[in-house]
């Protein structure tokens, strides 16, 4: 514990000898909560633009048509009845 306070240059407050767990910790859970906070907001923001990226996809590839119509030709029996008529 003391390694890691020193590697993070933690002091003890005044009157302290070490640097209680008590301490580091109230710290360390402030900077974890904060940091999760964040975390989801922007995880939050990356899904809204990916989901506005598909959407603007599904809209370009609406507007392409992937098959052709063709108009109706008269071929058939009916059509050769109607003629002939």
């Amino acid at each position: 514990f003391l390694e890691t306070a020193a590697y993070f240059c933690m002091k003890p407050k005044m009157g302290e000898k070490e640097v209680s767990p008590h301490s580091f910790f109230s710290i360390w859970h402030e900077f974890c909560s904060d940091f999760k906070d964040f975390w989801k907001k922007e995880n939050k923001l990356i899904l809204q633009e990916r989901v506005k990226e598909a959407e603007e996809v599904c809209r370009q590839k609406k507007g392409k048509s992937l098959y052709n119509i063709r108009p109706k030709h008269d071929s058939g029996i009916v059509s050769k009845n109607c003629i002939d008529t």
